[in-house]
């Protein structure tokens, strides 16, 4: 591996929270971990050991190529950070409304607003935000794999939600940062650091903090966290809202290994002490009322029946069809009910479920249809093999028994994507965009 930086290196002998155990496990092979979507097939993996804070995820024995096993792209788990799903204990101590209006500020790849969603249930909203069009649509594209209905993608800058003040019960932060908790995972991370990018870091913090601060309601939440050990980047930045809004800081659940910062307010988790990379997080209840005489834009919403879809639709739960732009979509009727509040406001890149897009005669459905847990219907299925799985998910087509219409494919029962059967062979649906783009193994079983 190549040498840690000498200013880095020299502020952690120095400090009185790590120590050489840090720099050492900084130079030691990371560990892996998935988190499980309950609501779909559980994979068997060869796992290790349960992760403490998560009862969903699991620590695995060595990586698998995720990218050939087709339980990935139907949105079964999720490959994430293990310290980051702490994330998910801290959610669980929160007093939240039954349906709270929940934001993942700077939220991609995703793995953090899938947690939120599992935790939310479809009750509520999550809106998933990310500045960079690119990364947004990484985000909405895992959001949707992950089937919930309750979930609406932005791709804001956090000082546009000063349109819409006083709106959320939770703001999750997981703000961008110098990185020095990835220096074992990525090596790049090591070379791109420095000390006057750990100073900008700290100060672009604040300014995303204060942007979104009039935006959370009175007894909000505010998770705030980094993946670095940089005190400027978390106890330092978390004075400074104490400093300078009426919050406080909320007690956090403990698992061993965990490290209280050195002004007491939140938590690290750090190579050495626990099975982690470096993960940082506080949780703050915001007390001030802030008064705004504003009102968001509202939208009309144009409602469309379910009878439209009828043949491809079955609802587990109840649902709100509606229509922008020749484009169908569906949502909760209570995340729908704030989108309609604030649609003006905002840019958004996933509106609730996809359903579908509009034709002169019907629809054609949409990848978001098919990955829904709670909407799609399996009646009319064809199970693949994992040859056929990886083949259809690469974007090839091949001799497939069936008749004429849209059909939903499946893989161990799960479901993968939408293909058009002409009869005879099929025209191969599955996103453009999303596709495995390296050349599949001749030898996939």
């Amino acid at each position: 591996m190549s040498v840690l930086p000498t200013p880095f290196v020299e502020r952690i002998k120095s400090s009185t929270l790590f120590d050489d155990k840090l720099l050492a496990a900084l130079d030691e092979e990371a560990p892996i971990s998935i988190r499980f979507n309950t609501k779909k097939t559980l994979q068997a993996f060869n796992e290790t050991q349960s992760v403490a804070w998560c009862e969903s995820a699991f620590y695995l024995k060595e990586r698998p190529s995720f990218t050939l096993d087709p339980l990935f792209h139907a949105g079964c788990y999720y490959p994430q950070e293990a310290g980051s799903m702490y994330i998910h204990s801290v959610l669980k101590t929160l007093d939240l409304p039954e349906n709270p209006v929940a934001l993942d500020l700077c939220a991609a790849p995703g793995g953090k607003s899938t947690l939120l969603t599992s935790f939310l249930d479809n009750k509520g909203i999550l809106i998933s935000n990310e500045v960079i069009r690119t990364r947004a649509n990484i985000l909405a594209e895992n959001i949707s794999k992950w089937g919930y209905s309750n979930c609406f993608v932005t791709c804001n800058d956090p000082k546009d939600f000063k349109k819409v003040p006083n709106l959320f019960d939770l703001i999750l932060i997981d703000a961008p940062c110098s990185g020095e908790g990835m220096f074992r995972k990525d090596i790049k991370a090591r070379a791109e650091w420095s000390l006057e990018n750990a100073q900008h870091c700290s100060l672009r913090q604040r300014r995303i903090i204060a942007d979104v601060w009039d935006s959370i309601k009175e007894d909000g939440y505010i998770l705030y966290s980094t993946c670095t050990f940089n005190p400027a980047e978390n106890e330092e930045n978390v004075s400074w809202m104490l400093e300078n809004f009426d919050c406080e800081v909320c007690e956090l659940p403990l698992f061993e290994g965990m490290l209280k910062d050195s002004l007491n307010y939140g938590y690290y988790f750090t190579p050495g002490t626990t099975a982690t990379e470096g993960f940082y997080c506080v949780l703050l209840q915001k007390k001030e009322v802030f008064k705004s005489n504003k009102k968001p834009k509202t939208n009309k919403t144009n409602f469309v029946s379910s009878q439209l879809f009828q043949s491809l639709i079955d609802e587990k739960i109840e649902h709100a069809f509606f229509e922008e732009n020749d484009n169908y979509f569906a949502a909760t009727p209570f995340s729908l009910d704030i989108y309609s509040i604030i649609d003006k406001s905002l840019f958004w890149i996933k509106r609730g479920v996809f359903v579908g897009t509009k034709q002169k005669k019907g629809f054609n459905p949409e990848i978001d249809l098919a990955l829904n847990f709670s909407l799609r219907n399996t009646s009319e299925t064809i199970e693949l093999t994992k040859k056929e799985a990886l083949q259809y998910l690469h974007g090839d087509t091949f001799p497939l028994e069936g008749t004429i219409g849209f059909k939903l494919l499946t893989y161990k029962g799960e479901t993968l994507g939408y293909i058009k059967h002409l009869g005879n062979r099929f025209n191969n649906l599955f996103p453009k965009e999303w596709r495995i783009r390296m050349n599949l193994p001749t030898d996939i079983i």
